[in-house]
């Protein structure tokens, strides 16, 4: 379903060679039959293996006011930076006009790195298209559902699905590609820069999602059973009855446009690996640059299948809400897409923002903290954007590693601290291995679904950091990797398709509203197996088309579960439990829903406090086989479920003791290459802390200092320690 174009204006069309005309004067109208090309591509067994930290930044010579490239990369060398992101943001300076290609600006940059020692990841510039091209053809755009197209002068901009746009986007690709695939500074290339759909909604594309759905449906006479299109007598003889998007207000329809909208970004990002791939050098690694974790406008487990290292852009909280809490949950996730290190090509230098509102440039000593929280979730590269305060655009106040005169200041100071630890460390902390045996299951499907068929009331989630999710979803899944991150207990993300969960102990799943028969079928199994699931309400209530199952509920989990439940009502205000069965005090109490849940074999932990649901049990708990199952009929208080939560970790002796430390301490562990155990502590505060080291004795790696189990360890204001234990 994918497209290559070459140089000479002909292409691949499932097979068949086709010449065409200038791009400007064709479409190709079925995107989703284009076949991807991959024959004789160069696919190198073994691209650029990670054995160094990797520490820089992105750096952007052409938005420099004045000649300065000596002068930068002789700080960066000075601050022990080794590695640089360039190139991704710059397509006009590429390709100035139509099919000039220019270098030498590049080059220059280029061969300065390497000069210094610097390791080079080189964007693809398809995510900014020159205005050269969109002046000649504004077509590219996407089209939106009130009928107008975006407009030039944001990026990200393109309909992904555009021949035209493809067209283009290949031959500068391969360009690119070409003229750096012997470069020895240039370690790998990222495709695109944080892609996620632009839901373009025009005829084009309601003629590709038509044969989306043939391709998955094959006749119309599917669509009508598995959408229930007999409703408001919606049924269609014909494809080309199918109304468009827009408008079409159906729960089957609008989740299967998220998959089709969802399908076209990983389409594409497949087909510009592909041509990466086909011309890169054998050494050479793809990656891409998520725009966040845990997204449900794009698959981020299919396009890390493509991919050799998956990167995240995390941006987080940092002056008083310096937490944590955002590096760990999303460098945890992006660790689980391929279960393997990952990078973070975009982080937090210094203020950030589109505007001065709100400007909090990290305390001292945060950057080094922070800095530290990657490293202990599995990163292997570590990136600030960007190298410098920007004086031109959209992102001046998105300020950089220096200030905006240039000069270097606090912040590099710090960044230099960080650079000089990692010559010494980093061969020590890179690919750090976990073994984890919680687990959370992310549901892109149930996130869309919930967001159509919303059913909350001003449900506040935990704050994760700039731009928190909107819907229930994402705000239950955060409660309870909040409940985790606090008790200090790390876990991994699966996923719908994840079909061996035998590793995991506790497999914790936020209300799973779109669920396949074999998902439930894996779930119950879990259960059986001995696995403790830990399940919220709204849980297999639709199939994968959106469709309301006419078992009892919760469908397909009655038996692991012990109970059914028919009726539900929105909760207008929260609702106490009887007798505080949880010791919680004023966080006694459930929110937004409750489910009539009647036991069969389950055993009640608690009871609505309320004049007419107090017959029904909030939360039940049931043995099934060799394991056990915890079901909220609601959603419980933050301590409620750290409650419940913990009593779970603690029967299977994955508690711990970490959870008694101090509430700003955080610890993460792993194993270092040489097989030694890794244990990082993090005061995320700006008091200093002292608390008894529990492991095995060790030295702190940052200090030198030895440290015996059981003596104490003194932290100071946004301080960490790294301890790597003894082997005798």
């Amino acid at each position: 379903m994918f497209w290559l174009f070459n140089e000479v204006n002909t292409f691949l069309l499932c097979g068949q060679m086709m010449t065409i005309s200038p791009p400007g004067k064709f479409i190709i109208s079925f995107f989703l039959t284009i076949c991807f090309i991959t024959a004789g591509s160069e696919i190198s067994a073994q691209p650029y293996v990670f054995d160094d930290i990797l520490f820089g930044v992105a750096y952007y010579h052409e938005y420099m006011p004045y000649e300065r490239l000596d002068e930068d990369v002789q700080l960066m060398k000075e601050a022990g930076i080794n590695y640089v992101r360039l190139g991704e943001s710059t397509w006009q300076l590429w390709e100035p006009r139509d099919g000039e290609f220019e270098f030498a600006w590049m080059d220059r940059v280029v061969a300065a790195m390497h000069k210094a020692g610097i390791k080079v990841i080189m964007g693809t510039p398809t995510y900014s298209v020159p205005a050269w091209l969109y002046h000649k053809h504004p077509e590219i755009t996407a089209m939106q559902s009130d009928g107008q197209r975006l407009k030039y002068g944001i990026r990200q901009n393109a309909d992904l699905t555009n021949a035209v746009y493809l067209y283009y986007s290949q031959r500068v690709i391969k360009r690119i590609v070409e003229h750096y695939k012997e470069n020895p500074a240039v370690i790998g290339y990222q495709i695109d820069n944080e892609t996620h759909s632009k839901w373009p909604d025009d005829k084009d594309n309601h003629i590709k999602y038509i044969e989306y759905l043939k391709g998955k449906f094959h006749s119309v006479d599917t669509i009508n059973k598995v959408w229930g299109f007999n409703y408001w007598g919606q049924a269609i003889n014909d494809w080309n009855e199918l109304h468009p998007a827009s408008g079409f207000n159906h729960p089957g329809y609008r989740l299967e446009w998220a998959r089709y909208q969802r399908a076209a970004v990983t389409d594409f990002l497949l087909w510009q690996a592909s041509i990466v791939r086909k011309y890169k050098g054998a050494s050479q690694f793809v990656m891409h640059d998520f725009a966040g974790a845990l997204r449900s406008d794009i698959d981020q487990k299919a396009i890390s299948e493509t991919l050799d290292y998956a990167g995240v852009n995390i941006y987080h909280y940092d002056q008083d809400k310096s937490d944590g809490l955002r590096i760990a949950m999303q460098g945890d996730f992006t660790r689980s897409l391929k279960m393997k290190n990952y990078i973070v090509p975009e982080t937090n230098a210094s203020s950030i923002g589109w505007n001065s509102k709100e400007q909090f440039p990290p305390y001292d000593g945060q950057l080094r903290l922070n800095y530290y929280a990657h490293i202990g979730s599995g990163a292997n590269l570590i990136s600030y954007w960007h190298w410098h305060s920007l004086h031109n655009g959209i992102e001046q106040y998105w300020r950089g590693v220096l200030p905006h005169d240039l000069k270097p200041g606090r912040i590099y100071k710090e960044v230099s601290t960080i650079g000089h630890e990692r010559e010494k460390l980093g061969k020590k902390l890179v690919n750090i291995k976990k073994n984890n045996k919680v687990a959370i299951l992310f549901s892109e499907d149930s996130d869309v679904a919930l967001s159509l068929q919303r059913f909350d009331n001003n449900f506040k989630g935990p704050e994760t950091g700039p731009w928190d999710a909107d819907g229930a979803y994402q705000k239950i899944l955060t409660r309870f990797y909040k409940t985790l991150y606090d008790l200090n207990v790390e876990a991994d993300f699966v996923f719908d398709n994840t079909e061996d969960l035998s590793q995991y102990q506790v497999l914790i799943v936020p209300s799973l509203y779109i669920a396949s028969d074999g998902m439930l079928s894996r779930l119950s199994a879990f259960v059986k197996n001995g696995g403790h699931l830990i399940v919220t309400m709204k849980s297999g209530f639709c199939n994968e088309h959106s469709a309301v199952r006419h078992a009892t509920m919760p469908a397909g989990l009655t038996d692991v579960g012990g109970f059914t439940y028919q009726e539900f009502s929105t909760l207008r205000s929260p609702v106490p439990l009887k007798g505080d069965p949880f010791h919680t005090k004023d966080q006694n109490y459930t929110e937004q829903w409750v489910e009539f849940l009647q036991p069969t074999t389950a055993r009640p932990l608690a009871f609505y406090d309320h004049p007419v649901y107090d017959i029904y049990p909030a939360i039940v708990q049931n043995h099934s086989g060799k394991g056990m199952m915890t079901y909220m009929g609601t959603i419980p208080s933050e301590s409620i479920m750290k409650n419940i939560v913990m009593t779970a970790l603690a029967e299977r002796n994955i508690l711990g003791v970490d959870y008694l430390l101090p509430a700003s301490i955080k610890v993460k562990h792993g194993v270092s290459n040489s097989g030694k155990n890794l244990h990082f502590y993090y005061n995320f505060s700006s008091t200093e802390k002292t608390f008894p080291y529990t492991y095995r004795d060790g030295v702190n790696l940052l200090t030198n200092v030895p440290l015996r189990r059981g003596k104490d360890l003194t932290l100071k204001a946004w301080d960490v320690a790294v301890i790597e234990t003894l082997i005798y």
